[in-house]
């Protein structure tokens, strides 16, 4: 009579012909494969232009977050505009806080040219243009002028000197006064065979025309500093003559740009003490290198271009930042040593992905910016104030590390954060500024119906990524299996799965494999050996466990009966594998008023869900059996030799079936094994994780021999979720093994217990005989007793 419960094989896989996929091969690159909620979602955040519409992607790794936005983005930024180019330049004023300087786009790396053209003719010109005829007279001159004046000052002491015989000695600046006699001057040692009282007159008349000299001599330093600035006015009237032609072209070239031409006036003026310090022949004594000039006046004078778009692309930029530490998203100065001291200028500023991202799209992972320190802070400072700014971030610890100040560059970007949902209700919840920046929302499905253009787009992405990661051509057998595979993963008949990287990467193993065997495709052969040596690689602790419930090392009985004992299904998910594993629960039953006694909570093994599916209980035996007097029972339930914490409400079908056998001493089949979540009411629920579930339990039957008495019992809403493999199908066609779907705890322990529930009548009593009736009939009992113990300690 519960034949219909049972399965058929074709009830066990996704049911999909060659012809249905052949006809669902339309010829199309999505990129992705369905996700038109989150491709609309993109659409807008990227189409809204106002502020505070940046987009937060959320999805899983691996559903093709990254790739599609990539994708996307490319494509729409192409029509776009694209952004502006800036530099940064010397401040000549205050060379500590140097200068942005906002170029056309494409034009950057051109200005940098052009100032580097500009610095070779200045080394051209100078310091051959002081060498000019032209300059060299009017230098003469000036000198002569003062030559003249001061020689016709020496002139008037000579005479007064020769008039009283005394002679008058230049030699360079100094002068000196001689004694003279018969026109001749005399020597020193001459002058002392002289009497005495024409030594004492020389002396008296030398200190007469040292005074006279000093008077005639009074505005020499006026004569001198007129000289000397007037050679400087004529340097400067020849490097300004000399520069101007230098920098009439480039003026003319970038009228239009007024940050380049405040940037050229001021080099213009910066550079006459440049010359004059180092291009000036006469004031160079050192014969420098043309290189080593060249070098200084580069790090004076080339802007640093910190970004520019090149002349052939077009468009907006798309940048991801796959490591977005402080200094790579905002961008750094970096330092050199001079003898042991470190020093940097603006040549030194370095950008980050914010400047290259400035007026296109900047894709960021969501959980490493908010892991790397200063990171998320700094990015919503600059997306509010709308401009970057090169700072260290430890400044604001009191940790000085810079010595720059650049300019604030404006900031123009549409940021895109990729993200798990954890993160997402994680910032929403804890950041009151995270939704006001980031509006959009795109949210990515973990699943995707299985409709033929759904299907049409996975097995063309199958075939693209095959053919451009330079694999082997996959056949219709190999691509139908990888959708049944990715079904699998989906846990749905009638769902793919978005992980299509996990897809992707059996394509690479098989690959592989088809390489090995010299094949000329990859058919089905490799798809099902790339799979099985993925699951033997991974099944180390899954192989462990089987072996030692062979061994009765671990205790599960497959075949025969037993009172409070049943095979429940568990799943493991243990690093990247996923497998099921039966698990014995027991039940006692005595009389008390305890209530039912989850042994996993008491010993706070049992996480939440699964406590609250062991209370449930209590509310599904006092709903069916208890409405005529009151439920007092004592049980305790407890999940056999598990050692870890358990989790999930997977087991209360279970248990609920084991204390009903403890309750009524019936027996139940240990050839069955059965998983499912009930309610109060004892309608089964659905659970995850079926197909693991029924894999597990068959690898033990199956090691011990199938017997055709042994089965499975699960949800009949989980019948959807049935992808199992290939060995499991073939056991229940040849009727070695079955699966049984039911929706409620009576259909369940008919099952198990080879007798009928009994359901419940108009007058709620149940037919006698029945498994319910026993329950019935059992608690009652208990409840007496314990009804007596009460009277028995109130009279006492």
């Amino acid at each position: 009579m519960l034949e219909h419960l049972k399965l058929t094989a074709a009830d066990l896989k996704l049911a999909i012909n060659l012809c249905e996929l052949t006809s669902a091969q339309i010829s199309r690159d999505h990129g992705i494969v369905g996700q038109t909620r989150a491709q609309s979602a993109l659409a807008f955040g990227v189409a809204m232009k106002a502020p505070g519409y940046n987009i937060f992607v959320m999805g899983e790794p691996g559903t093709g977050r990254l790739s599609m936005v990539s994708h996307y983005l490319s494509g729409y930024a192409e029509h776009q505009e694209s952004p502006l180019s800036y530099a940064y330049v010397e401040n000549f004023e205050n060379p500590r806080e140097p200068v942005a300087v906002e170029l056309p786009s494409g034009e950057g790396h051109a200005f940098s040219k052009d100032i580097e053209k500009l610095i070779d003719n200045i080394l051209a010109t100078f310091p051959a243009a002081f060498e000019s005829p032209s300059y060299q007279q009017k230098k003469t001159a000036i000198e002569r002028r003062f030559n003249q004046r001061y020689n016709a000052a020496i002139d008037l002491v000579d005479g007064k000197a020769r008039a009283m015989s005394v002679a008058l000695y230049r030699d360079s600046d100094t002068i000196t006064f001689l004694p003279i006699r018969n026109d001749k001057a005399l020597d020193e040692e001459q002058f002392t065979l002289l009497p005495q009282d024409e030594r004492d007159a020389f002396h008296q008349h030398t200190e007469e025309l040292e005074e006279y000299l000093g008077d005639v001599l009074l505005e020499l330093p006026q004569w001198r500093r007129a000289m000397v600035e007037e050679l400087r006015q004529l340097d400067a009237d020849t490097i300004k003559l000399a520069l101007e032609p230098l920098f009439a072209e480039l003026n003319e070239k970038y009228q239009n740009v007024d940050d380049v031409i405040t940037y050229l006036a001021e080099v213009e003026k910066n550079l006459g003490n440049t010359i004059s310090d180092m291009l000036m022949p006469s004031r160079n004594q050192e014969s420098r290198e043309s290189l080593v000039k060249r070098l200084m006046l580069t790090e004076q004078y080339l802007p640093n271009i910190l970004v520019d778009c090149k002349h052939d692309t077009n468009g907006a930029p798309v940048i991801y930042e796959p490591h977005p530490i402080y200094q790579n998203l905002f961008g750094r100065i970096e330092y050199i040593s001079d003898q042991g001291t470190l020093v940097t200028n603006y040549r030194r500023i370095c950008p980050g992905s914010l400047h290259r991202a400035n007026g296109g799209y900047l894709i960021l992972d969501a959980e490493k910016i908010l892991t790397y320190p200063f990171v998320w802070e700094g990015l919503k400072r600059a997306l509010q104030a709308g401009k970057i700014e090169i700072e260290s971030p430890y400044s604001e610890l009191g940790i000085n590390t810079i010595t720059l100040k650049p300019e604030v560059i404006p900031l123009n970007v549409k940021v895109i954060l990729v993200g798990s949902r954890d993160i997402y209700y994680l910032l929403e919840e804890l950041d009151s500024e995270f939704n006001e920046m980031f509006r959009v929302l795109a949210d990515f499905d973990d699943h995707i119906k299985r409709t033929p253009d759904h299907i049409a787009q996975f097995t063309q992405l199958m075939i693209t990524q095959a053919r451009d990661a330079g694999a082997k051509p996959l056949t219709d057998a190999a691509l139908l299996r990888l959708i049944e595979h990715s079904c699998r993963l989906a846990e749905h008949q009638n769902r793919l799965s978005a992980h299509v990287n996990l897809c992707l990467e059996i394509i690479a193993e098989a690959n592989l494999l088809a390489g090995q065997t010299k094949a000329a495709s990859i058919d089905k052969t490799e798809i099902e050996l790339a799979l099985s040596a993925r699951e033997q690689r991974n099944g180390r602790i899954a192989e462990a466990i089987l072996e030692e419930m062979l061994e009765g090392t671990i205790l599960i009985d497959t075949d025969g009966e037993a009172i409070g004992k049943v095979n429940g299904l568990t799943v493991m998910d243990i690093g990247g594998s996923s497998f099921g594993a039966p698990a014995r629960i027991t039940t006692t039953v005595h009389p008390g008023s305890r209530g039912i006694v989850d042994i996993e909570r008491e010993v706070e093994l049992g996480q939440p869900i699964h406590s609250k599916g062991v209370m449930i209980l209590t509310g599904y035996l006092g709903h069916c059996y208890a409405q005529q007097f009151p439920l007092a029972i004592s049980a305790s339930i407890a999940m056999e030799q598990s050692y870890g914490h358990i989790d999930g409400d997977s087991a209360s079908l279970g248990e609920l079936c084991c204390l009903i056998s403890a309750l009524t001493r019936i027996p139940i089949n240990q050839g069955m094994a059965l998983t499912g979540s009930i309610n109060q009411y004892g309608e089964v629920q659905a659970i995850g994780g079926v197909n693991e579930k029924i894999e597990g339990f068959f690898s033990l039957c199956a090691a011990r021999g199938l017997t055709g008495k042994q089965g499975v019992i699960i949800p009949a809403s989980n019948k959807p979720n049935l992808m199992l493999k290939q060995d499991v199908i073939e056991a229940v066609e040849q009727g070695l093994f079955a699966i049984y779907t039911v929706s409620n705890v009576d259909e369940t322990l008919a099952l198990l217990m080879g007798q009928d529930a009994g359901a419940m009548d108009a007058d709620g009593q149940y037919p006698e005989g029945s498994i319910n009736f026993k329950a019935v009939a059992r608690l009652k009992e208990i409840s007496d007793m314990s009804a007596d113990e009460d009277k028995e300690t109130e009279t006492g």
